[in-house]
Parts: structure tokens; sequence; C-alpha cells
């Protein structure tokens, strides 16, 4: 991907000079790199990295072994989370809401990452067909709800209606009224059958949201991430603005109040996240039976068959 490509793109105007953005550029660049690496990250790998691995020189920036670091010892803590959860059967769903390229993927992933996918799952419902715009609104959500011992993660949520749906024209203004009304009612139903509902908005700034975009636009791997949809939102700022305020404003009830995450810098943003909802749900150890290998079976009169060559997948690397 081409920096400067980027960089004639951006107006000076709203991003500041040269050489910040190719800063900011190219820690988006490296943001995308360490994903990966992410992956694979552990003590042992941790303990490896050189001290001079440090972001390029910001002053709002966090060094990346001081991120990795932390995002490891926080991912623990899910983990025990996790295990707590499962243990008293609890029932938790996180609402992750904001702009498109706020950042709610990206802290939903790191999540999830270390996780027992049958004990954390993440629900991303695409448009609603024609037989669910006909239901009660919420009812295509409602199958999505965590059973004891399960916890659930909302990229995008029933809030669809406050943002999107209304600002695209997807409803009309009465359905909207009727959300307003309808989702404080919902929510304390909830809340009252046993779910911990915690709620999330993502927050960046128009700048921000404007260089993501490019960066995406300029990036084969991530130009999937851009819809029609996305890109008129883009053109909508304003109107997602005042969406969001009055959503905000409207649907911050005591029983399950907003939480806004700041969204500009990735990094802090998900560690921030993180610690965060690790403090919404009092959690401590959870007693295990100590795991011991068992010895294998050996059968003298077993003998394995060989697979045939055609089965196996060439060898190319």
């Amino acid at each position: 991907m081409a920096v400067q490509g980027i960089v004639v793109e951006i107006s000076m105007s709203t991003v500041g000079n040269g050489t910040n953005l190719e800063r900011r550029i190219q820690e988006e660049l490296a943001d995308s790199i360490d994903e990966e690496l992410e992956q694979e990250l552990g003590d042992d790998l941790l303990a490896r990295l050189p001290e001079g691995i440090a972001d390029i020189d910001s002053p709002q920036g966090i060094d990346r072994k001081a991120y990795f670091t932390e995002l490891l010892r926080l991912q623990r803590e899910l983990i025990r989370l996790q295990d707590w959860v499962v243990a008293h059967k609890l029932k938790l769903v996180v609402l992750f809401e904001g702009r498109d390229s706020a950042g709610k993927g990206g802290a939903i992933k790191r999540v999830t990452q270390r996780l027992n996918p049958r004990v954390c799952r993440t629900v991303a419902l695409p448009a609603p067909t024609e037989r669910e715009r006909s239901q009660w609104y919420f009812q295509r959500y409602v199958p999505h709800l965590p059973a004891g011992g399960e916890i659930v993660l909302f990229d995008r949520s029933w809030y669809n209606r406050a943002g999107v749906e209304r600002v695209m024209g997807f409803c009309g203004p009465d359905d909207v009224e009727e959300f307003f009304r309808t989702v404080p009612e919902f929510e304390r139903m909830l809340v009252r059958s046993g779910i911990i509902l915690v709620k999330y908005w993502f927050s960046i700034t128009d700048a921000e949201q404007n260089l993501r975009f490019l960066m995406r636009i300029h990036d084969p791997l991530k130009q999937w991430k851009l819809s029609p949809m996305d890109l008129e939102s883009r053109r909508r700022w304003e109107d997602y603005t005042k969406a969001k305020e009055e959503m905000l404003a409207r649907t911050h009830i005591p029983e399950a109040r907003w939480w806004v995450v700041e969204g500009n810098d990735k990094r802090r943003a998900r560690l921030n996240c993180i610690h965060h909802l690790l403090q919404q749900v009092p959690y401590s150890d959870v007693a295990h039976q100590p795991i011991i290998l068992p010895q294998r079976d050996h059968k003298p009169d077993y003998a394995r068959t060989p697979v045939p060559p055609e089965l196996h997948v060439p060898a190319v690397y």
C-alpha cells in the first residue's frame, strides 16, 4: 500500500500536516501487522520482543510491548471471567455500537481471541428479511440471547433502529418513536430475567473515520469491510451524530446504562474496553481438577493403514 498516495487524498485542513498524517498511516499499518502477531502472543514470545519496538514517535501512541503485555494480562482475566460465568451459570450480553470503522470489531476480536467459542460467541446479524421486517422489532434478536453459562457479544444490535435504519430511511418516524418507548422496557425485562447487560458506544472523530475509510479503500485485504452503506454513512456524518445524541439521551437508563469508549487510539480503546468490562462482573478463581494426560493404549495387533498418495494435499511449501 502506498502511504504517499493516501496522504495526497486526505485533506490537510481536517487532519493536520503531512508528517503527522504519514505517522498516523504508518501506525494503522503497524496495527494490521500486530493483529496477526497477537494470535501467537504468549509469555515466551513476549519475553523475546526487543525493547526497541516502540511505535513511531507519537505523543499519544502506546508502546507496542506495553500494549501486548497489558492485552495478554487482560485476556488472562477474561478467561477467569469466562470460568466464573460458566461455573455460576451467568448470562452476559455486551452490545458494541458506534460508527463504521470506530473499532467495534477490533475490540470484539480481542475479547474473544482466547475464549472458548462454545461459551463466548459473537452475533452480527445481516439486514432483516422480508419476514423479519413484519415481526416484532426485537424478535430476531431474542433467539441469540444467552443461556446460563454463556457470553454473547453483539456487533451492532437492536440499536440499528436508532442509527442506520433511521438515518438511511429504512424506517419511519413512528417506528423510531416506538423503539424509544419500547427499548427501555425491553432492556429492563432482560435485566430482570437475570441477564447482565453492558452497552458500549465507540466514539471517533470525523477526521479519524475519514482516515480509516481511506486506509480500507487502499488496502485490498480490508476493502471487503466497506459496503455502499458504509460509504453513504460517511456522507451523512452529521445525521448520524444527531441520531446518536438522541439515542444516548433516551436509552441511557439505570438498569442498562451506556458507556462511551474513546476510539481514536485503537490500542487504548481495546484495553480500556476490556478493563472496564472486567469490572462489570464480580468474579474470582474457579477451582479446577488437575489436568492429567492419560497414557495412550497400545494394541499389538493394530497396524496402521497407509494413506493413498492421491489423498495428500500437494506439498507446495
